[in-house]
């Protein structure tokens, strides 16, 4: 029997395929401007089956990135509250997946992020467009200041997960996530809902 040429029919490899393709395309035009067709057309499938196998790109995007969470289903929980205490729930869900069992996959990007520009651009996607830009929207910040203020709070969340589970810098290596909450917590809030001279 002679197979016909063409594009891959459903199957485990074709599944691995499509991520393989997605962390490419995900890594070359980042996060809003990849397509489900350019994906498809990456892996050598029918659109159809990569919407077939992960449903939506928000879904791909996370299943390319490994990553133990939703943002979608877990910011909206974080955040709904007091609008002055979001910077503390943000860290501390944040410390929650990362402190977890699931939470190792994230650290190994993480870690390989350090090194890797290709792996650094698909984690400098995720935490933009998966976890910043949920949060700001979450909170109703000024579309003009969002990128800014997101920005800034990646510094805080960046720099916390490469001391204390890349550099593993103590007292934060192994401090208790609540004491991290206290402290990190404050200056996150400024940074999402408070005036910053200077900048706005």
């Amino acid at each position: 029997m002679v197979r016909r040429s063409g594009r891959r029919p459903g199957n485990q490899d074709t599944k691995q395929s499509i991520l393989e393709a997605a962390r490419q395309v995900f890594a070359e035009r980042g996060f809003d401007k990849a397509s489900i067709r350019a994906i498809a057309g990456e892996a050598q499938v029918d659109p159809a089956l990569v919407h077939h196998y992960f449903g939506t790109k928000e879904k791909l995007f996370l299943a390319s990135m490994n990553s133990p969470v939703d943002p979608a289903e877990i910011i909206p929980q974080a955040l709904a509250g007091p609008r002055d205490e979001a910077g503390e729930r943000l860290v501390r869900l944040i410390l929650g997946v990362w402190d977890s069992p699931a939470g190792t996959a994230a650290v190994a990007l993480i870690r390989s992020a350090m090194s890797n520009e290709w792996t650094a651009r698909l984690m400098r996607e995720f935490i933009v467009t998966q976890v910043l830009r949920r949060a700001v929207a979450e909170l109703g910040i000024d579309e003009e200041e969002a990128p800014v203020r997101a920005a800034l709070v990646a510094t805080q969340v960046a720099g916390l997960a490469v001391v204390r589970y890349v550099l593993k810098v103590e007292p934060v290596a192994s401090a208790p996530a609540e004491q991290l909450v206290a402290a990190i917590g404050p200056s996150v809030q400024r940074y999402l809902t408070e005036d910053l001279p200077g900048v706005f």
